[in-house]
C-alpha cells in the first residue's frame, strides 16, 4: 500500500503570508487535505480486500472443479462417495482451519516453526490481517485436502476421510505454509527479520510445494498404505485399466479448475493497488501489471503441458485421450504455481513442456511399482509440484523477484538467469522438508488408521460399490462395465429402446 500523505499547518503557513487569517486558513486546508488522504487510504484498503475476496471466491470454486474431476475419474458405483468427501473437505476443513490452522500458519509474532496467535480468529481483524485473508487461506487449505482425497478414492472408509481431512487442514498444511509464507517462517522469502535462507528464502509464490506437494505426498502415503483397488493389477501382474465413468465430468472439472487458478496464482499477490518504483517504465506499470503477467504465465504453462501430453501420449499409446490431456493441463498449472509471478512468459512454456513429461514419467513409474492412484494426484501434484519449485530456482528473473519480494536488492535469483545457485539450493531444501514433514505426520496417521481397521473398506463392499453399501443407493441409474459391481438383486442395466414401430405422423387418422 502507498504511504499516507499528510499535511502540516506549520509547513503550509509560510506560503500563505502574514495575514491575520493565515493560521486558520492553513489549518482548514490541511484538515480538508487530511480528510481526503484518509478517505483514499480507506479506499485502498477496500479495493485490495475486494480483490482478495474475489480471488478467494475463485479458489473456492476450484472445489467444484475437484468434485467434478473426481466424480468423472472414478467408476459410477462410487460417485456419491467421492462427491460427499469433496463436500466434507470444505466443511471439516473450515472448522479445523478456523480453530487451529490459521493460527498455526500466520499467528504472528511467533517462531520460525509454528504460529501461536489468532486461534478461533481471536483479536481479528488486525492491521496485518482482515477476514478476507482468512477466507483466502482457508480456500488454499481445503484444496490440499481435496488433492489427497483423489489418491485414496474408491476404497477408503468414510471416517478416515473425516480424520485425515481435519488433521491435514488443521495442522500439517498450516505448519508448511508458516515455514514458507509467514513473515516469521524459517524458509520464507518474505521473512521480516532479513535472515533469509541462503540469502533468498524459498520462493513458492502460490504453492507448488505448500499446497500441491503437501496434498500429493499425503495422498501418496494413503494410497501406498491402502494398496491398489481390487482388480487394478491381476495375479500375473498385468495392469488393468479401471477407467472413470464420465469423461464429460472430467472436462467440466478441468475447466472449472482452470478458471479457479486465476484466483489461485494472480490472487496470491493479495493486493492490487500498488505501484512499483521503476524508472524504466511509466506510471502505467504496477502490481496490476504483475498480476496480469502472472495470469499469462499460468495460462501458457497449462496450455503447453496440455498439447505436450496430447502428442506425447499419441506417440506412446497410439490414440488421443482427453482425460490424459486434462491431467497434463493440470500438471502444467501445478508446476507454474511456484514461479508464476517471477518468470517471463516464455519460461512458462518451458515449465509446461517439462511438466507434461514429468507426469508421464511418474505415471509409468507408478505402474511398474503397482501403485494405484485413481486421479494420478500424487504424480500430478507431487511430481509436477516438485518440478515447479526447481523451475523457479532456474528461471526466476531478478527484476520480478525484487518487485514481488522487495527490500533486499541483492537477493539471489534464477540460476539460468545469472543469479547463481543459492535460490535453487533453497528450492531443493523446500522439496526435501515438505516430503519429510508430510511423511512423518500423514504416514503414521494412515498407518494407525489401517491398523485399527478404519482406513479401507471390505473387499465385498469395494466390489459392490461404496454408493450402494455405504451411502444408501446409487448416484444415478447406470450400466457399469464391471459386472461384479452389483449386489445380487441390484443389478442395473441400460434401458434400451423398444421395438415398437415409430408412429406415422403424416398419415394418422383422427377419431371423433
Amino acid at each position: 500500500m502507498a504511504s499516507v500523505i499528510t499535511c502540516s499547518a506549520a509547513e503550509l503557513l509560510p506560503h500563505l503570508g502574514s495575514s491575520a487569517n493565515a493560521t486558520a486558513t492553513a489549518e482548514f486546508i490541511c484538515g480538508r487535505f487530511n480528510e481526503v488522504s484518509e478517505y483514499l487510504t480507506q479506499t485502498t484498503y477496500a479495493v485490495d480486500n475486494t480483490y482478495l475476496l474475489f480471488s478467494a471466491y475463485l479458489v473456492f470454486a476450484m472445489q467444484l472443479g475437484f468434485a467434478m474431476l473426481c466424480a468423472g475419474s472414478v467408476r459410477a458405483k462410487n460417485t456419491m462417495n467421492i462427491m460427499l468427501t469433496n463436500v466434507l473437505d470444505a466443511a471439516a476443513g473450515g472448522l479445523s482451519y478456523y480453530l487451529f490452522g490459521f493460527a498455526f500458519a500466520f499467528g504472528a509474532p511467533s517462531n520460525g516453526f509454528i504460529g501461536k496467535h489468532f486461534f478461533g480468529l481471536k483479536e481479528f481483524p488486525s492491521q496485518a490481517f482482515d477476514y478476507s485473508y482468512f477466507l483466502y487461506q482457508w480456500a488454499f487449505a481445503i484444496a490440499a485436502a481435496g488433492i489427497t482425497s483423489g489418491s485414496i478414492a474408491e476404497r477408503t472408509q468414510f471416517v478416515a476421510y473425516l480424520i485425515y481431512s481435519s488433521f491435514l487442514t488443521g495442522f500439517v498444511y498450516p505448519i508448511v505454509s508458516h515455514w514458507f509464507w509467514s513473515g516469521d517462517g524459517w524458509a520464507s522469502a518474505s521473512k521480516t527479520d532479513g535472515n533469509l535462507l541462503f540469502g533468498s528464502g524459498a520462493i513458492d509464490f502460490a504453492g507448488s510445494g505448500v499446497v500441491h506437494m503437501v496434498g500429493g505426498i499425503a495422498g501418496l502415503w494413503g494410497a501406498f498404505i491402502e494398496g491398489p483397488r481390487i482388480g487394478r493389477f491381476d495375479r500375473t501382474g498385468r495392469t488393468v485399466a479401471l477407467r472413470g465413468h464420465n469423461a464429460s465430468l472430467v472436462v467440466l472439472g478441468t475447466f472449472l479448475l482452470w478458471f479457479g487458478w486465476y484466483g489461485f496464482n494472480p490472487g496470491s499477490f493479495l493486493t492490487i493497488l500498488k505501484s512499483y518504483d521503476n524508472s524504466t517504465r511509466g506510471t502505467y506499470y504496477g502490481q496490476w501489471s504483475a498480476i496480469g503477467r502472472t495470469a499469462v504465465t499460468t495460462t501458457l504453462a497449462g496450455c503447453t503441458a496440455a498439447l505436450t501430453t496430447l502428442f506425447g501420449k499419441r506417440l506412446l499409446v497410439g490414440h488421443w485421450n482427453v482425460v490424459d490431456v486434462c491431467n497434463g493441463l493440470l500438471g502444467g498449472f501445478a508446476a507454474i504455481t511456484s514461479g508464476c509471478a517471477v518468470v517471463e512468459p516464455w519460461a512458462a512454456i518451458v515449465c509446461g513442456f517439462v511438466a507434461a513429461w514429468v507426469l508421464i514419467g511418474f505415471n509409468k513409474l507408478a505402474v511398474k511399482l503397482k501403485y494405484d492412484d485413481p486421479l494420478e494426484a500424487a504424480q500430478l501434484h507431487g511430481g509436477c509440484g516438485s518440478w515447479g519449485i526447481i523451475f523457479t530456482g532456474l528461471f526466476a528473473k531478478k527484476e520480478y523477484v525484487n518487485q514481488v519480494y522487495p527490500g533486499f536488492p541483492d537477493r539471489p535469483y534464477g540460476l539460468f538467469m545469472g543469479g547463481g545457485g543459492k535460490l535453487l539450493g533453497a528450492q531443493i531444501i523446500q522439496i526435501l522438508v515438505i516430503i519429510g514433514w508430510v511423511s512423518v505426520t500423514m504416514g503414521p496417521l494412515f498407518y494407525l488408521l489401517h491398523k485399527f481397521n478404519l482406513l479401507r473398506i471390505s473387499g465385498e463392499d469395494e466390489t459392490a460399490g461404496m454408493d450402494l453399501t455405504r451411502h444408501g443407493g446409487f448416484a444415478y441409474i447406470y450400466h457399469d462395465e464391471d459386472e461384479g459391481s452389483s449386489m445380487p438383486g441390484f443389478k442395473m442395466t441400460r434401458i434400451e429402446p423398444t421395438n415398437t414401430p415409430t408412429p406415422d405422423h403424416h398419415n394418422r387418422s383422427v377419431v371423433v
